[in-house]
């Protein structure tokens, strides 16, 4: 498990679309600026400890280059601080779903992004430590 934390293959990535839409529709929403973060439990034995999906709304971003910039900065941002979730669900033996989606109106810098991922992950987990 060591050598596979700091790397986001495709197992990773949330690809099912009755998982998404389940997502949506049951999921727990937590937002903290500029991310609001949808998570689902599941039992679900062939995922990982955990499986994101990114979004960026064309909304907010018309042009395809600038919502894949963001979504390239999030995706790195969250490869190297997932360690903190992995953890967490490793202690609590959960599986989870997650719905990312980016709600700033403005492009953020890699650091940026990076520090409010870490917040949220933080963010989640003491919510969810509450709710244990």
């Amino acid at each position: 498990m060591e050598k596979s934390l700091n790397t986001f293959k495709k197992n990773e990535r949330l690809c099912s679309k009755k998982l998404l839409s389940e997502l949506t529709e049951k999921g727990i929403s937590i937002y903290q600026h500029p991310f609001r973060f949808n998570t689902l439990v599941t039992s679900l034995s062939y995922i990982k400890p955990a499986q994101i999906v990114i979004a960026v709304p064309k909304r907010n971003f018309k042009k395809a280059v600038d919502r894949n910039k963001i979504k390239r900065r999030i995706r790195e941002a969250y490869r190297k601080n997932k360690y903190l979730l992995y953890e967490h669900l490793h202690k609590q033996n959960k599986k989870l779903a997650i719905l990312l989606i980016y709600a700033a109106k403005e492009e953020l810098t890699y650091q940026e992004i990076e520090s409010k991922i870490i917040l949220t992950l933080q963010h989640y987990i003491k919510s969810n430590e509450k709710h244990n």
